[in-house]
Order: C-alpha cells, then structure tokens, then sequence
C-alpha cells in the first residue's frame, strides 16, 4: 500500500539565489498566463498536447523557460481549463435541476495565475544532493541551496524510503521565503485482521468536533466551542472590510482568510494526532453529499439571525479535511480508517436498537432512549454505533478476507441489508466481548 504525502520543505537562500528563483518563477507564472489566453482563444480546449504544439517555442524563446518547464505549462493550464469545465457542467445541472440561480462565470475570460509557483520534475528540475541541498534548476542554470523542513519528511527524503515525485516551488509573501513542496510516496505494509487490536468509532460534528468512543469504553471528547467563538470573530473581522472595499482591506481579507484556514486545519491535525492510535480499526460516517441532504430551509434574508448563524457555522464545517488527517495519520501509524453508513448512528439506541429522532428531544446533546430509557451524550451514542458498525465490517473482513474502505451505496438492496444488521447490534458487555478481537491493548494484561 502506498501512502502519499507532502513534504515543506523551507530553502535557505541567499539574496543572488532568491533573485534566480524570482527570475525562474515569475517567468512561469507570465507563461501560464500567456499560454492561458491561447488556449482560451482555441476553443477553451483542455488538450494539453494540443497546447503545447501551438505555445512550446514561444516558451522556450519568449520567456526563456528551459525544456522540462515549458512542457509542464500547458499540462497545467490544461488541467485548469478541465477543472472549470467539470464545475461549468455541473452548475448547468444544478440550474436545470433548480437547485441554484447562478451562473458559473469562471469560463466567462481566460484564468489569470496570480501566485508565482511553478511545478518542477524530480531529477530533471530538481533533485536532493549532499549536504541537505537541493538542485534547482533556474533561468539561468542550477543552483544548490540548503534546505529546512519536518525532521520525519528530511529523515524520508535522505533516507530513500519515499519515493520523490513533483514538487512546486512556492513564495510565501508575508515571510518573503521560497518553499519547495515535495510529493513523497510511502510504502506501508498491508494489514489484516490479526493485526488490529483496537476498535474504534468516530463521531463528526458541529458543537463537538468529535467523539471517539472504543469498544473498552474509552472516550475522548474534543469541543467545538473554541473553534466556533473564533470563528464568529472571523466573521465580524471579515463583514467589517468588506463594508470599506478598499485596496487595503481587500489585502487585509486575503491575509485573514488565510489564517483561519491555518487556524482550522492546525485544530484538525490536533485532533486527527490524539484520536490515531497504532494497530486500531478506526470507523468514520460516510457523510458524502451530507450538505444536500441537509440543505437548510431558509438562506440568506428570509432567515432569522440565529438560523443565518447557523448556516454560517455549517458551511464552515470541514469534517471531510478531519477525515482525510485521520485517515492518512491511521495508515503511517500501522492502522487503518474505514467508513459505515451515517444513517441513524445519532438517534438510534445502541442498548436496545429503538430508533427515533424522539431519542434526541429538541435536537440537543442529550439522547434519552423513548422505549427503554437509556440516557447518554448524544454524540457519545452515535461513536458507540459507529464503533459497531466497524465491528461488523470486520467479521466480514475475517471471513471473506475482503476489505472495503467505503460502503457501497449503488446497490439499494446491499444498503437495506447493512441497515437490517446494524439495527440488530447491542452495545452489552457480552455482545462486546463476542464481537471484539480477544487480544489485549498494547500494555495490559489479560
């Protein structure tokens, strides 16, 4: 199994080596933009060799790019070309199927590119020499500059046991510093089922980030509401600029939005960093499609203030980023993430399997069985079920040895039946002990 991953890796330039990457990057960046017009003016086409044929000499003239640059610029600007038109044509469904008004206007002029990034290939563009030096090629030939990052990502890199793929070379304006982000490929052994000692639920949400719940009856809770109140600020710092419009505060939004993006995943890697733990089978909700299914009734001025507070921190909601974190950190710590149906997990009794959305009265944090009583955090029940589920998967993995990370949701009548056995499962001591692998956690003693 491979295991991809980006490595930071911070270049220690000197002043005549960051006016040669300038020099290169720039450059670039007034490539794609040329050869973004071109093929805006053919037909907004996508075909990347079909751009090449047209801009490749003009590339290597004009802008003095050296070979292997100017075949990655109309790769790039093709594959930009092919991303808008995906979003294009599905904005045309959207508008048929009436769920939005607006048009999809990124087509409308060719894409300019702002950033001065450029994409370089391993050991044609650049490559790792001695010292903790990289080789990166420029306008004006190769330089080697010394290089900083992660010490577990330069242990990888010197080591030899990633396999280096592209890297981009990227400027970061408010530290005035070039950063060279490496694509690594990890080889991971395969598990099976003997391997796994530990199983786990994880439950995603808004109040609560998350609730991870074992089936030993271990919890860990992480809060939302830190998140939530700085957010809010966020909110009140934006609406304040964009009442004024002016250049600066449209530079202010920009340095601000990328800080609460930073600020978030830093708060998910947290999490993801406490809830992995090695040899553990981790079950998270297969919430694809989650904001269709729960698209709220009224948006915008027709809403009340808490209702468009509301909306606001759901759109601000980023469990998919949490689940990408667990589920790469599960697999480089000798475990594995797997997803279960999300249906019913919140508002279905894990003691006697009653399911009712009365089991949550006023859709609070409180889940209080209807039929036989049980009372428990609502966020906590819906681990617990989670954590079930992947109990369930497993068996199956024990005893067809095929392994599915995802739950198949083409067939209705497969769906039907997972649903049938999950209604049938209990969270008692004895179902636990039956259903749960016999070999101790790391440290105890049977």
């Amino acid at each position: 199994m491979l295991q991809s991953l980006t490595a930071k890796l911070k270049l220690v330039a000197t002043p005549e080596q960051k006016e040669m990457l300038a020099r290169a990057s720039l450059a670039y960046r007034d490539a794609l933009n040329f050869t973004s017009s071109v093929a805006y003016q053919m037909g907004k086409t996508y075909n990347g060799t079909k751009i090449q044929k047209e801009v490749y000499y003009t590339l290597r003239e004009g802008f003095k790019l050296p070979s292997q640059m100017a075949c990655n610029v109309p790769r790039q600007v093709g594959a930009t070309y092919k991303s808008l038109r995906t979003k294009l044509k599905q904005n045309e469904e959207a508008l048929i199927a009436g769920r939005t008004k607006k048009r999809y206007k990124g087509l409308d002029k060719p894409p300019k590119f702002v950033s001065r990034t450029c994409t370089l290939n391993y050991q044609r563009d650049y490559s790792f020499v001695k010292d903790q030096k990289v080789s990166v090629i420029t306008l004006d030939g190769r330089i080697k500059v010394s290089y900083q990052g992660y010490s577990k990502h330069l242990q990888m890199i010197q080591s030899g046991v990633a396999k280096i793929g592209a890297a981009k070379l990227w400027y970061s304006k408010s530290t005035k510093t070039y950063y060279l982000l490496v694509s690594m490929s990890v080889e991971v052994s395969d598990l099976t089922p003997t391997d796994i000692n530990r199983v786990m639920g994880v439950d995603v949400g808004q109040r609560y980030i998350a609730v991870a719940a074992d089936t030993r009856n271990k919890t860990q809770f992480f809060s939302g509401a830190y998140v939530r109140h700085k957010a809010s600020r966020y909110v009140r710092a934006r609406k304040s600029l964009q009442r004024k419009g002016t250049r600066s505060a449209t530079r202010r939004l920009v340095a601000l939005s990328r800080r609460e993006r930073r600020f978030i995943a830093d708060t998910n890697h947290c999490i993801a960093k406490k809830v992995v733990t090695p040899r553990t089978l981790i079950g998270l909700e297969n919430l694809t499609h989650i904001r269709e299914r729960t698209k709220p009734k009224k948006k915008g001025k027709k809403a009340s203030k808490k209702k468009r507070k509301a909306n606001s921190n759901r759109a601000r909601w980023s469990f998919a980023e949490l689940h990408g974190f667990i589920d790469y950190k599960a697999v480089l710590s000798g475990s594995l993430a797997v997803k279960v149906d999300a249906h019913y997990t919140s508002c279905a009794c894990p003691c006697c399997g009653h399911t009712s959305k009365e089991n949550r009265p006023n859709k609070g944090l409180t889940f209080v069985c209807q039929q036989c009583g049980y009372t428990l955090h609502a966020d906590l029940v819906g681990a617990r079920n989670v954590a079930l589920r992947v109990l369930l998967s497993r068996q199956s993995w024990e005893s067809t040895g095929r392994f599915s990370a995802v739950p198949d949701v083409s067939s209705d009548e497969g769906k039907a039946e997972r649903l049938s056995r999950y209604s049938e499962l209990r969270w008692t001591v004895d179902t636990i002990s039956t259903l749960n692998e016999t070999k101790p956690f790391e440290g105890e003693v049977e």
